[in-house]
Parts: C-alpha cells; structure tokens; sequence
C-alpha cells in the first residue's frame, strides 16, 4: 500500500500526469481547429511531409528515421507533436553551442597522445586506427603510466571506493546516473562530508530523472548544507520540453586526479547486493590509478561547467602533476572516451562497432539491453559469420520486461548468423562490457540500445595490452558457467502472438 501511496503521490506521477494534460490539451485543441477549419488539416499533412522528408535527409541512423517517419504519416498531427517535443536527439540550438564552446576550452588542457599512438601503430596498424579514432573524433587521448583494475561485482568495488575517497587531500568530483541513500551510498556520504569540512574541495553532480524516485526533489540543497558543492543534471519539470529526452547516464568518480572509477555501477544498494532486486545483480567497474584519469577529471569540468554556466578558469589547480610525482604501473594503453548527443558523432556505439570489425577470435559482450540499430546487427552477423567467437550476455532476470522482450525480438536473427547468445541464470546483468582477442577491452555506462546509443551523455575506458583486459575475459568465462545458452528452439517456441507483437514492437523501438 505504502509503495502504491509513494508511486501516485511521487514526481514521476506529477510530471507524467502534468504532461500528459499539456499533450492532451494541444491535441484536442488542434483537432478543434481541424473540425472548424477542414483545410488545416491539408496544411498538417503538408508540414508532416516536409517534416518527414527532414528526417529522411538527416544524418542520422535509419531505424530512427523509418520508426519517426512511419508514426508521423500514420497519425500526423500525434505523431508531430511527439516528434518536436521528444523525437529530435539533439538539444536547442543555443544549449548544444553552449556545450560546445565549454567542450572547446577544455580540449585544449588534454595531453597531446601522438607519441603513443605511434607506438601502437608499430605494434598493429588496426589497433592504431581504434585508438585514432576516439583522439580524432571522440577527442580524447591515449596514455601510458596507468594502473588499470576490473571489478566483477559492485561489492568488488566498493570498499576501493571508501579508500580512495579517504585518501583524498585536494579534490573529489563525482557524477552518478543514480544515487539512493543506504548501506552504500551513507558511508560515502559521510566521507564526503568530513573531506569537505577539511577543505578537500567536494563536487557532486546526479541525474534528477535517474534520482526522480530515490531522492527528494532538492536533495542537492541537502548536499550543499554539509559544504558539498552539489548539482542536478537537466532538472525535471512538469513541462513538455525536447531536452528532457537527454539523460546524464555518466558514472564517474574522481580523486585527486591520480584515481578515477567509471563503469556501469550506480550508488544504490542493489549494485553491492544489499538489497535483492531481480536476483543477483552482477555489474561491473574499472579503476585506473595514473596519467589517463586527467581525461576523467576534464570530463566532470565540462558537465560542471555546462550546469552551473560557470566557467572553470584556470583548471591547471586540478593537474595531479602540482602535487605528486609518483610514477605507476605502466599498463599498457588506456584511453577514456566520453559520447555526448551534441556532436552528431555516435562515438559509443562506433568504439563498439570498430571492437567488433578488428576482432580476429572472439569477441564477448556484457549487455542488460540488447536493442541494436541496423548497422551493429551487421557488424555482429558479420563478425560471426567470418568465424569469429562472437557471445554475448544478458540478464536471465529483466529490470524492465518490455526491454527485455524487445531485446529477445534479436536473438533469432543473430542466431541463424552464429552469434551466441546466453542469458544470466542468477538474476540481473547490468554490465556494459567488450572484450576482444586478449588484447582490447572497454568497460563503461554505455548500453546497446537507443537511449545509449543516441540520447544520453555516456563514457567509458578502452583499453589495449592492459591487465584488466584479461580480467575481463575471465569474468566472461566464469560467467558463462552460471548461464543458459539460448537456442533456436527457444526463440520458435515462443507463441505466434508474442511473436507477432515482438515484430511490431521492433518497429518502435528507435522511439523509446
């Protein structure tokens, strides 16, 4: 009764009522004007056309055109109002330029990698290529003088966390997807205020649609109180409005520029197991200890600096180099990348897609979605059918069963090319990994599917002949002792109903 009272009287219900009135609102009062004046409605399909034909002639990915093409022609005047207040990936003019003049400035305190890569092209020219193209279109470089450490589970991480936050003695930056107050996030909390009381200078960004159900409207006023330096991320409103669409689904934490963890774990206690929630969660993380989390720290700056419309200055203060001279563990390669829905560059999924076309054995996916556009279908039918080991994981048990069925909508295709797919018997897989051929490996918050893909503020690490890339490929296969292989039978079995649902929904799946 209680989750029934929070769930209709909380702001997920007020902003999706509140909008739905506005949506409902608009439509009857253009349908009015239609009734009253028959040739508005020849004007309607006019701008459908014209907006159609927009769409068709945008650089973007092809499901998403046909997906938006076909609603607008098949109920033009829902279908437009739709598409102007969710359907575009971009943000406003004037907010996308403001992003970039900030993404300009800081690019420019990023170290020059060109040494490095030419090392690399040395080793494998196809390696060089990858590694080219996040330091030419992704912006960001590759270094040396890293120590990397994967994490197979949340509760892995945890504890290297509270050290690391401990140890911090000039700045902590951390920016999370979601955050809840518990058995994680409190001890966190306490640090955070206690290093803040000392002067350590503490940031604090969170996502307020991924908090929209775990934290009070203005939780981040409760954060500045205990001296933390806190922000919301594109702050939820009862208002239609086409940014909403863009999610900061980031997770990064910074210490002192020297330590840094990203990956796909969030700061709720379902990611260290304390609580159950669709079975054992299994999520992942990286640490990089070095020279490559300068990268990270620029990254958290420009998000600040995007939300608090404060231009960071000098940020040479945040250079580790100030205030150590410690050298680290050279371990192999490490280049973060972030991927943002304002550049017209779909660097998350093409990092995927280059993993998968340069693998000569195997590649092995962790993914909780598998909602793939047409172009990573290719890429992972392709690979397999050229005989390389291509596998990939899912959960066994969904967060959310609509995306999960979706997802199954997939498995009969990749299927029939080779491509094996396995489904996590003990509960939920959150992680977002790739390995390939004991030699590169990425692991971040970016999910196969659309949201990910197109709509949301990403990143990750990609790594070549570094440790964890063979730590990786072990938690694969440890995994896949606990899993279930996914056979044709299991895709034929399924009712020609759901079936037939699953094809329609396939349809959509750009939109969601």
């Amino acid at each position: 009764m209680k989750k029934i009272k929070k769930l209709l009287l909380g702001r997920t219900m007020i902003v999706a009522m509140a909008i739905l009135i506005q949506l409902l609102w608009i439509l009857s009062f253009l349908n009015g004007v239609i009734v009253k004046y028959s040739f508005f409605n020849t004007i309607i399909e006019i701008i459908a056309i014209i907006v159609v034909l927009t769409i068709v002639n945008k650089r973007s990915n092809p499901s998403y055109k046909i997906a938006w093409t076909f609603v607008i022609l098949v109920i033009p005047i829902v279908g437009l109002l739709i598409y102007f207040i969710f359907g575009r990936s971009e943000l406003m003019r004037r907010t996308r330029r403001r992003m970039e003049v900030i993404n300009q400035e800081m690019e420019k305190e990023l170290p020059d990698g060109t040494a490095y890569m030419e090392e690399i092209r040395n080793k494998d020219k196809s390696v060089y290529n990858q590694v080219k193209y996040i330091n030419d279109w992704a912006n960001f470089p590759v270094y040396r003088n890293t120590e990397t450490k994967y994490y197979r589970v949340g509760e892995e991480m945890f504890p290297d966390i509270l050290e690391a936050l401990k140890s911090a003695e000039h700045f902590i930056f951390m920016e999370y997807f979601i955050v809840e107050e518990g058995a994680m996030f409190n001890p966190i909390l306490d640090i955070l205020k206690e290093k803040a009381a000392q002067g350590v200078d503490v940031r604090f960004i969170y996502d307020d649609f991924g908090c929209v159900t775990t934290l009070p409207a203005k939780y981040y006023e409760t954060m500045q109180s205990f001296g933390i330096q806190c922000v919301k991320f594109n702050p939820l409103y009862p208002v239609m409005s086409v940014i909403m669409n863009n999610r900061d689904h980031r997770k990064i934490l910074v210490v002192d520029g020297k330590i840094g963890f990203t990956g796909g774990i969030n700061l709720a206690d379902e990611y260290i197991n304390e609580v159950e929630r669709f079975g054992y969660w299994k999520d992942t993380g990286i640490r990089l200890i070095g020279d490559a989390v300068w990268s990270f720290t620029v990254m958290f700056l420009e998000m600040w600096s995007y939300i608090t419309r404060k231009p960071q200055g000098d940020i040479a203060r945040f250079r580790p180099q100030l205030y150590q001279t410690e050298k680290f563990e050279n371990d192999g390669y490490v280049q973060p990348y972030d991927d943002s829905p304002l550049d017209h560059e779909t660097s998350g999924e093409n990092i995927y897609m280059n993993i998968i076309n340069r693998a000569k054995n195997y590649v092995y996916i962790f993914t909780p979605y598998l909602i793939p556009d047409h172009e990573m279908i290719k890429c992972l039918q392709n690979s397999a059918k050229s005989g390389v080991d291509v596998r990939i994981i899912m959960p066994g048990i969904p967060d959310k069963k609509v995306v999960y069925w979706m997802g199954q909508s997939y498995y009969e295709e990749l299927l029939e090319s080779g491509v094996k797919i396995y489904q996590y018997k003990p509960g939920f897989v959150h992680a977002k990994c790739f390995v390939c051929d004991d030699e590169i490996a990425t692991v971040g918050s970016i999910n196969m599917d659309y949201r990910s893909l197109y709509l949301h503020f990403e990143c990750g690490v990609w790594m070549y002949q570094s440790k964890a890339v063979l730590q990786v490929k072990e938690d694969v296969m440890n995994t896949l002792t606990e899993c279930e292989e996914i056979t044709m039978e299991f895709c034929r079995k399924r009712p020609a109903v759901i079936r037939t649902i699953l094809a329609v929904i396939k349809i959509f799946t750009p939109l969601l």
